[in-house]
């Protein structure tokens, strides 16, 4: 049976995906009340401006969404040949952040890299030309590719390592072998890729002091409350305050210098504090429903790159939702993965629109599977 027998094809309206840019711009909106509200202490104490904060994350979302507005009507075909340079650019990127003078090291990682007063992490502009490229790879190869697979992989992942960075490391591997695996590789090559992944974390997990400190803290969250374990009980302080209904907004109490990373890792203790456990449960569910819509796009995609591509964005979200709400409930350990388009932070937040962008122009051309 022909293609065309397989899919039937709609109308390309060549409008936006409403629901979807809706679903950005209330998420956006939202972090920017909740920024304000977990950090106007620590900003008028640091700053003596309260809105210091806020106005940086206002900044970087005009940004964003004129990338998402640029994004939006470029063809995504158009990135298959873009692939390959944001690659190089990225790795680059990624070399020059660990050489003093150019990347910024802050609280013992060098994971920034200042261009006068504007800093990005390269580690979140890896993610999305990692998607890219590996979409533009898988689509044009088909066998032979594990021990490329295997380079690439060590390569970008052990440069995220030498910041530290092993939360997005953890996020990158994924990404990896979710787009490996619906590309239709062979199932022994996850024989091969799933344990050697497994077992270097928790090599990595474990020959980095922090980061066992980090690991067995997860295990017995009682043990050094003051030292390693402080985060974690600090950030179920906050849950625990919160209850049912949430002591209100603007009403947090540990804001105040108590929980550490309140406006990025850990924002999600300040709205389960505030807006208790019912106000949790809705974003999680919106963020339920956001993935939903994005694994529309991907099921419609129109073909094998598009169909890559926006599922490689899926999974971005997907396992950043997955493993900051994980480390708040304790189901992970802390890894310092921020909440998408919530938490505070210019790369993040950037890169994300960015990503809505394509997949809005990808939703475009969708087609119907009979």
């Amino acid at each position: 049976m022909r293609k065309k027998d397989y899919l039937k094809y709609l109308p390309q309206e060549k409008k936006i995906n409403l629901f979807l840019f809706g679903l950005a711009v209330m998420f956006t909106v939202f972090g920017l009340v909740m920024i304000y509200e977990a950090s106007n202490v620590a900003a008028f104490q640091l700053f003596n401006d309260k809105y210091h904060f806020v106005k940086d994350q206002l900044t970087w979302a005009i940004f964003g969404f004129g990338l998402l507005i640029i994004s939006s009507r470029i063809h995504y075909k158009k990135y298959f040949n873009l692939a390959a340079p944001l690659l190089v650019v990225s790795i680059i990127s990624l070399i020059a952040v660990l050489i003093p003078g150019i990347g910024l090291k802050l609280l013992g990682a060098r994971r920034w890299i200042s261009i006068g007063q504007f800093s990005f992490q390269p580690s979140e502009l890896s993610k999305i030309s990692l998607i890219l490229y590996l979409s533009a790879w898988l689509t044009s190869k088909e066998k032979g590719r594990l021990g490329a697979f295997i380079f690439l992989l060590g390569l970008i992942v052990g440069l995220i390592i030498l910041q530290p960075d092993l939360g997005t490391a953890v996020i990158l591997t994924s990404i990896f072998m979710m787009m490996y695996f619906i590309s239709q590789a062979p199932i022994w090559h996850f024989l091969v890729l799933i344990p050697s992944a497994i077992v270097s974390i928790i090599i990595l997990a474990i020959v980095s002091p922090y980061r066992y400190q980090r690991l067995m803290t997860f295990f017995d969250p009682n043990r050094d409350p003051l030292g390693s374990s402080y985060h974690i009980r600090q950030i179920l302080i906050s849950l625990g305050s919160g209850g049912i209904f949430g002591l209100g907004l603007g009403a947090s109490r540990q804001k105040y210098q108590f929980l550490p990373e309140a406006t990025t890792d850990s924002i999600f203790a300040i709205i389960g504090e505030e807006l208790g456990f019912l106000g949790t449960c809705f974003l999680i569910i919106m963020f339920l429903i956001f993935l939903y819509r994005i694994y529309i796009i991907v099921k419609s995609s129109p073909d094998k790159f598009a169909f890559l591509l926006s599922a490689g964005i899926l999974s971005l979200f997907g396992f950043q939702i997955l493993i900051n709400i994980g480390a708040m409930v304790a189901i992970f350990p802390l890894t310092g993965i921020p909440l998408p388009f919530i938490s505070y932070g210019g790369s993040n937040l950037i890169i994300s629109l960015l990503s809505i962008g394509i997949l809005l122009n990808i939703s475009k051309y969708r087609v119907q599977k009979k």
